[in-house]
């Protein structure tokens, strides 16, 4: 197989404030449609583990500083344009002083929100149900959000 055909890693950062709600804002670009929700994350660099890349991206993303991070699942993501992710997901909170995330690279992102997990789980669980009657839903998540839900349903009360 060659290189450009292999799946990319990326790593979804769920930060959570122990109350049920995490930080979610709305794609301006990059793969995946433009509109779509997510969380803070990127591309897993060559040496990084984890937690670093989950940090990185996360300041470099939102201005909040974060550690505590966990493991959560992967998902297996398979993009409608030719690309092929394993998303990382993983869970952390915040330690800096700043608790309200900032549109660091409003190119990529113009706003962040704390949204209530329960919420993400239904939006989730709404489209995942639309698109398999060839539906659309109103609130479009980010695919690896979606594979979330699809692939592990039992999560839904992780966070709440």
């Amino acid at each position: 197989m060659a290189e450009a055909h292999r799946p990319k890693i990326g790593v979804g950062v769920v930060i959570h404030d122990g109350a049920g709600n995490i930080v979610m804002g709305e794609r301006a670009g990059s793969h995946g449609a433009a509109g779509t929700m997510q969380c803070p994350g990127g591309h897993l660099e060559y040496g990084e583990s984890f937690a670093e890349c989950a940090k990185r991206e996360v300041l470099e993303e939102t201005g909040l500083e974060v550690d505590n991070v966990k493991f959560l699942v992967a998902t297996n993501d398979v993009f409608g344009e030719g690309k092929h992710y394993v998303t990382v997901f993983v869970t952390c909170t915040i330690v800096g002083e700043n608790k309200v995330p900032q549109p660091m690279e409003p190119e990529k992102c113009a706003r962040w929100d704390w949204i209530s997990w329960a919420q993400m789980w239904a939006w989730a669980k709404e489209q995942a149900e639309a698109e398999a009657t060839g539906e659309r839903a109103k609130k479009q998540l980010f695919l690896p959000i979606v594979n979330l839900y699809r692939e592990y349903p039992e999560m839904e009360h992780c966070l709440s």
